[in-house]
């Protein structure tokens, strides 16, 4: 059913079963499109004129979010707007809804050691990533409150561009570059969690492969050596041989193809739902039909409680075109100088 919904949201020329499965779905679907549009406008304008107040931070907030539903890039997006912001000398911390855990309460500040069940994959992956304080709540206010008290002076949200609750200072949307938006159509019909319109509002744009466009940061994953989930050792992706695939996020087959690109050509490429838990047993039986598990980080993190010898994942790093890479950092730090020192 994914993959048929992929097709329907994705596929420039729709064509045979998807074409009649569309046109069958078509007078439920756009209803409930339309009213999912009055719906997300109208929460929106609410908090434009003042009828519902939005929490602001004493320090500046940057929203890496997106208009889209599924996972296009945003997690490393965060990983290099905190490590662009450690190296200029600032404080910053996370915040995420916490999609795919449950918490025992909210807000939840993540450990090194917390557990995906717990917080989910993003938040554990950017906290053992980045080392910097991250927490965890459905109200993203209660947990920029949380950090507060662990001396940050910037505060980054993985996604939560329609969070409208939580005032901004700076909004990065990432791009898919590869599929864009589909059919431009809102959700359900389409992928699209708010208009095309919204993108004139933000304040930058990335486009995470494909070509950017003249408003657009043009961005890459770049792929460093495999580790080894267990023991840590690293070494060249090419080197392994027998090498069995797999990747539980928005877009399998982008880790699929940058395997390819490092010169592995996967015996089986297994692709999961996007933060699907994983079984010891289920994954021991995947990788026993080749001689070596690779995975994304993303997967990693649900797998160092019971990860295997011969199990690995390829970490990879946002590389952002400049000047528009530069101009982000900077128009950060101006805000931040404006804000002044959290307890002023």
């Amino acid at each position: 059913m994914a993959s048929l919904i992929e097709a329907i949201w994705y596929q420039p020329a729709l064509s045979g079963k998807v074409r009649v499965v569309y046109w069958l779905l078509w007078p439920l679907l756009w209803p409930l499109s339309a009213l999912f549009g009055v719906i997300s406008r109208r929460k929106r304008q609410q908090y434009a004129n003042g009828k519902k107040t939005a929490y602001r931070a004493p320090v500046p907030v940057v929203i890496v979010g997106n208009i889209t539903a599924g996972g296009n890039g945003k997690t490393p997006v965060v990983v290099w707007l905190v490590e662009q912001l450690l190296a200029q000398g600032l404080k910053p911390g996370v915040v995420s809804r916490g999609y795919g855990g449950k918490a025992p309460y909210y807000p939840y500040f993540v450990e090194s050691d917390t557990s995906t069940d717990i917080a989910g994959d993003e938040p554990v992956l950017i906290r053992r990533r980045t080392g910097v304080p991250v927490a965890v709540a459905p109200v993203r206010s209660e947990a920029v409150k949380l950090l507060l008290k662990h001396d940050v002076d910037v505060i980054i949200t993985d996604d939560g561009l329609q969070h409208y609750a939580l005032a901004r200072d700076t909004e990065l949307v990432v791009i898919d570059g590869q599929r864009r938006f589909g059919n431009q159509q809102l959700l359900p019909l389409g992928p699209l969690r708010e208009s095309c319109q919204r993108l004139t509002e933000v304040d930058f744009l990335i486009c995470n492969g494909g070509q950017a466009h003249t408003n657009e940061a043009a961005m890459h994953l770049a792929p460093s050596e495999l580790i080894n989930i267990k023991t840590g050792a690293r070494c060249a992706a090419a080197s392994l041989t027998a090498v069995v695939a797999m990747a539980g996020i928005g877009h399998p087959p982008r880790f699929f193809t940058t395997l390819n690109t490092l010169g592995v050509k996967p015996i089986v490429c297994q692709p999961f739902a996007d933060h699907q838990p994983f079984t010891h047993q289920a994954l021991l039986d995947l990788a026993q039909q080749g001689q070596h598990l690779v995975m994304t980080e993303k997967d990693a993190v649900k797998c160092y409680p019971f990860a295997e010898d011969n199990w690995w994942y390829l970490p990879v790093d946002a590389v952002i075109s400049e000047p528009q890479a530069s101009a982000i950092i900077k128009q950060i730090i101006e805000v931040k100088e404006k804000y002044g020192s959290p307890s002023a």
